[in-house]
């Protein structure tokens, strides 16, 4: 039987939380191989590791979130401009050294980035497997792999999977997956947060996102694949439960509502949480009061602009008076104003269009916590594109959403709308 490793490497930035970030990808491509092959998972951001001390500034939220270990880095020469300190997050290299010297060799090891611009944690990974394990074969996917192929065929991967279609993959490891299978969540040794998809892609085309490339159509996963998964999280201790889709309101009679029902009748009392933005023209008071009745503690939900003109330029996802009657089905589902949060962007190159502090001032007038979201040019995206006047798009470094906004605004706007939302947050 096949060793294989999974792997979710480090990350190097100007600033990184764990907002419940989970290596879904890959853990989901252990668990088709679940029973193939002898798996194990090696998740540098794993903040419960065992090599970690029991420190509370790890583990500080009551949610499941909480800071990375970090050490200051020298920044790459091209980020030099940017004055802020750069960072490496995550488990040190020598405790994935160790683990590697201790394992028996590993046939294949499945690596996986999400930002195109956390690259340089994969190299690190890919030498320190090459140079301890030479003769283990190494795969890179994810978001990377997918948005930035050529570049991510220069760090020395033996093989990249590029797009959500993974017959390739398959061929290429001699396996055949069991698709019924759920992610391969055992791998953590002390899980507190869970992650689970009903669907894949989006509806909507908004020219600032990535989901188009990645996801081509919206499609359904099949009910049982989601409570599968989140009766296994919930068998493993975790008590939190984060749903990743990009639609997850839409078609709500066909998914969400289904899943949601099939929870309750087995009992699984989890706290979960969405923090990719839910879309507010799609809520209704059915679904406000179920996602009071299950558990739903965290509700983010996407805006970033109340100017119509904005909207409609970069795909119409939801109005201000679609944000208006979402929040007021909330409050007489019986939510409270603590969990309500929502994300405007900053940055954006049409940012002259948005009109972001009154955008600002709307979402706060409607009880809102809002939280800025500082603007990626990704690739191959619309309003990515625009954004080659001012950055090398070739360079997935300058991808950072740090490095753009500030490139964009300079430090002091920025720095002022950010004092404005602290302001208005209270």
């Amino acid at each position: 039987m096949k060793r294989i490793l999974l792997v979710n490497p480090p990350i190097f930035d100007f600033s990184a939380y764990d907002f419940w970030l989970k290596p879904y990808g890959v853990l989901r491509v252990g668990g088709y191989l679940r029973d193939r092959a002898e798996l194990r998972l090696f998740d540098f951001l794993d903040r419960f590791h065992s090599s970690l001390p029991d420190q509370p500034g790890f583990r500080e939220d009551s949610w499941g979130r909480g800071k990375f270990p970090a050490t200051e880095v020298e920044k790459p020469l091209i980020l030099a401009e940017t004055n802020r300190k750069f960072r490496r997050y995550g488990l040190s290299s020598e405790v994935f050294a160790e683990f590697l010297e201790n394992q028996p060799t590993f046939d294949v090891a499945l690596i996986q980035t999400s930002m195109t611009y956390w690259y340089p944690g994969v190299s690190e990974v890919l030498d320190t497997i090459h140079r301890i394990n030479p003769s283990t074969n190494t795969v890179l996917g994810g978001v990377y792999a997918t948005l930035c192929p050529q570049h991510a065929a220069t760090l020395g991967a033996d093989f990249v999977a590029s797009g959500s279609e993974l017959a390739p993959l398959w061929d290429y490891l001699e396996l055949q997956p069991d698709l019924a299978q759920p992610p391969f969540w055992e791998g953590y040794s002390n899980l507190q947060v869970g992650v689970v998809k009903l669907s894949d892609g989006c509806p909507f085309r908004c020219t600032y996102c990535s989901v188009p490339s990645l996801y081509p159509r919206f499609t359904a996963r099949p009910l049982s694949e989601g409570v599968e998964a989140t009766r296994l999280v919930a068998s493993l201790g975790a008590r939190n439960m984060v749903f990743y889709d990009d639609a997850l309101l839409f078609r709500p009679d066909e998914i969400l509502i289904p899943y949601l029902r099939s929870i309750q009748q087995h009992d699984l009392r989890l706290d979960f949480h969405t923090p990719n933005a839910l879309n507010a023209r799609f809520m209704t008071l059915e679904l406000a009061q179920l996602l009071v009745e299950t558990g739903f503690q965290q509700l983010y939900l996407g805006f970033e602009s109340s100017s119509a003109r904005w909207q409609k330029k970069t795909g119409g996802k939801v109005y201000s008076r679609e944000l208006e009657r979402a929040v007021d089905l909330l409050v007489k589902a019986g939510t409270k104003r603590n969990q309500w949060h929502c994300y405007l962007i900053v940055g954006h190159p049409k940012g002259h269009l948005q009109d972001l502090e009154n955008s600002m001032r709307f979402a706060n007038s409607l009880g809102l916590r809002i939280m800025l979201s500082e603007f990626s040019p990704i690739p191959g995206t619309p309003d990515g594109e625009l954004c080659r006047e001012w950055v090398d798009l070739d360079e997935p470094l300058l991808h950072n959403k740090t490095v753009f906004t500030r490139t964009l605004l300079g430090e002091g706007p920025l720095q002022d709308l950010k004092d404005l939302c602290k302001e208005l947050n209270g």
